[in-house]
């Protein structure tokens, strides 16, 4: 068989087994409780895999590790950033999450966010943060398949918007068929294969390199000073603004409405702590792995046209066909983990926070499925139609969501209360700011950007908490 016949039976048979789990998922679907949190019985295992899958995407595989292929060494503190982002939302925000989410009976996200709230304001809030979320998925969304078309079109030569919308498509049938629990057993796949993916291909790579000396020497020749530089060559004042702006990147965790359903559906506090050390683990070997397959990109291929397809550049020169065929897969797995856990939130936006499901009590789980359709339908559009790259497209999602609902999330665990027209002040602050600053010209790590929406959200949270 040809290097592309082999890749493609892989995919196909990786797509049919993700399909046929939609189709077992979908008789233990009673109610919408088991539609978007699983009955609230989710374990360790697939807990922990199935948030580190979604919370990683396309951005760690394909983009962290072109970041570190462009940028060099510097890239650690977006690593960083990323893992204390988890370990606080693991082993603070998720505790007092899932407790109050299980006592109140909370099935969304936005629940959690419009709780506590009446009348008019609670409308506001409720309509400004479902648009907010269906506005930033339907980017990142779009940013998982423009990973798909990525690998699609590089490794089978098809059209970018062939590939888009195949990728687009089986997402969209096992999504439609087995909600939370589908996507969360699909998700434990899908991360495990991402781990093994992120251990065995640095090695590989080092093995071909001659060993980790033969690394070490051979990027100082390759590498610009910049790029084996902590500080990417700043210095003083230019280098705190770079590292500490890296970092802010972990601030975004606590406002994604598809990792902290996952604690919501968590079944019990046990079984969170569990969770929390196995992604621990997770993030060690899947972050740390990205970085250095990056730069031992670098060292195999000093010149590519796309940094963020060092991965499949790698993949095809260590190992044969038969293996890169199953690594591929983990590209594909990356990205599905993601958009399915996002299209999902979509669906609860619309059938369940904005009151569809009351007008039409037995449709919701039809609503569901219609809204998935539409906003895959929107995901293309902007993937084919907007150019950018996937780090950025991430990004910017990642940071706009957190800025506009970190910061209630941690004030309102505190135990804080907090009045209706504060929440909403501080929703419309940190969006409209993490929007404001993307447009302005790159600051140094882009500080503004990642860390300053997000404190002055806070602010104003805080100061206004009574009104």
């Amino acid at each position: 068989m040809t290097y592309t016949a082999i890749v493609m039976v892989t995919v196909i048979v990786y797509m049919a087994a993700l399909i046929g789990i939609g189709f077992w998922a979908k008789s233990r679907n009673d109610n919408t409780e088991d539609f978007f949190l699983g009955g609230r019985k989710i374990g360790p295992i697939v807990g922990a895999l199935s948030y580190s899958a979604s919370a990683a995407s396309a951005w760690t595989l394909l983009g962290l590790s072109g970041a570190a292929y462009l940028f060099g060494v510097s890239v650690i503190w977006v690593v960083l950033g990323s893992f204390l982002g988890m370990l606080i939302a693991y082993f603070w925000i998720g505790p007092r999450l899932l407790d109050f989410s299980h006592r109140q009976k909370l099935i969304t996200f936005t629940d959690f966010i419009t709780f506590g709230s009446t009348g008019p304001s609670r409308v506001a809030i409720l309509i400004l943060s479902s648009a907010i979320i269906l506005f930033c998925f339907s980017t990142y969304v779009a940013s998982q398949f423009q990973g798909a078309g990525s690998a699609f079109s590089l490794i089978f030569e098809w059209p970018m918007y062939s590939s888009v919308m195949i990728g687009g498509a089986v997402i969209m049938i096992y999504s439609f068929l087995g909600g939370f629990l589908a996507i969360s057993i699909t998700d434990t796949i899908q991360g495990f294969l991402m781990a093994v993916t992120a251990l065995l291909l640095p090695v590989f790579g080092l093995i071909e390199l001659g060993g980790p000396s033969n690394f070490v020497d051979a990027l100082r020749q390759v590498s610009s000073p910049e790029q084996i530089s902590l500080s990417a060559g700043n210095v003083g004042l230019m280098a705190v603004g770079m590292i500490v702006g890296s970092i802010c990147i972990g601030v975004g965790t606590f406002g994604q409405p598809h990792l902290m359903v996952r604690f919501m559906a968590i079944r019990d506090q046990k079984s969170l702590f569990e969770a929390g050390y196995i992604t621990i683990v997770w993030y060690f070997i899947v972050f740390g792995g990205m970085c250095l397959l990056g730069l031992i990109g670098h060292i195999l291929f000093p010149v590519i046209d796309d940094p963020e397809l060092i991965f499949f550049a790698v993949t095809e020169r260590v190992f044969p066909p038969a293996f890169a065929g199953i690594l591929l897969a983990s590209v594909l797995s990356a990205i599905m983990s993601t958009a399915d856990s996002q299209l999902l939130v979509c669906a609860s936006t619309i059938s369940h926070d904005l009151g569809l499901s009351r007008r039409f009590p037995s449709k919701e789980l039809f609503i569901s499925r219609v809204t998935i359709a539409v906003i895959i339908v929107i995901a293309i559009a902007i993937t084919l139609s907007v150019p950018s790259s996937i780090f950025d497209r991430v990004v910017f999602s990642w940071v706009a969501l957190g800025s506009a609902f970190g910061p209630l999330v941690f004030v309102r665990l505190f135990g804080i209360k907090c009045g209706s027209y504060s929440v909403l002040m501080s929703i419309t602050t940190g969006f409209g700011l993490a929007v404001s600053f993307s447009l302005l010209p790159n600051t140094i790590g882009d500080i503004l950007e990642r860390g300053m929406p997000f404190l002055l959200a806070l602010f104003v949270l805080l100061i206004f908490r009574k009104s």
